[in-house]
């Protein structure tokens, strides 16, 4: 395997049959030591999430496999924290699309002067740039298609895909009396397809329990040992 990018929670390598091999480690983004999947840095180790973050990909990524969602997962290997996944090629430098359920995180830092934590939002979609330099600014569709970072069948693609895979998530939460607060996607082309990539962990969703954030290895355990 050939080390092509080393990132904060995941390290990605060429395999040479074509495929990319992602190496989850057990650093998580936060600030003064606590948990944030919204912070652009890493701000603490936890023992054994990389292999709890594999496993929450497996299980959601096969559960959107069974409802034909398109994605990049092949298969994992649980014990050393890595997954194989098709080649494709990401928008721009990397887009980020959020599904936002109720305010939380960064919204409530823009916005707080019209919405307080929690508000509903009705599945918003809003597309964010990776850029830890410029803190992850928001980009409009506009900006998206002038840019020529998508074209706009490819950003309806990807705002479809979001809220389909989001309401999926909802309702496996839901069963375990958890509740989905807000989601966020990394989209790339594969063989001409709009598809899912990345890793699908608790680092890329905030959940709540009884009104009080879930820790992602707790979130783990709730949803796999259910």
């Amino acid at each position: 395997m050939n080390l092509i990018y080393t990132g904060k929670t995941k390290d990605v390598y060429e395999n040479q049959d074509g495929t990319y091999t992602l190496k989850l480690k057990d650093s998580a983004t936060g600030k003064d030591g606590k948990f944030d999947p919204g912070e652009n840095a890493v701000g603490l180790e936890i023992e054994g999430l990389g292999r709890e973050s594999l496993r929450m990909s497996k299980y959601f990524f096969e559960k959107l496999t069974y409802a034909g969602i398109p994605h990049h997962y092949i298969t994992s290997d649980i014990a050393a924290a890595t997954m194989t996944v098709k080649p494709a090629k990401a928008f721009g430098n990397g887009i980020e699309f959020i599904c936002r359920r109720k305010a939380d995180g960064s919204f409530i830092r823009r916005y707080g002067a019209y919405i307080t934590h929690g508000t509903d939002l009705d599945n918003f979609v809003e597309v964010t740039i990776k850029d830890d330099a410029r803190n992850d600014p928001p980009i409009t569709k506009d900006a998206l298609l002038t840019l020529s970072i998508m074209t706009q069948d490819q950003y309806e693609a990807c705002k479809s895909l979001t809220k389909n895979i989001t309401q999926l998530v909802a309702g496996i939460l839901a069963q375990n009396d958890l509740e989905l607060y807000d989601i966020k996607y990394e989209f790339g082309i594969s063989e001409g397809e709009v598809i899912l990539i990345d890793e699908f962990s608790a680092g890329v969703m905030r959940v709540y329990k009884n009104g009080n954030p879930v820790p992602p290895m707790e979130l783990a355990r709730l949803i796999l040992e259910d």
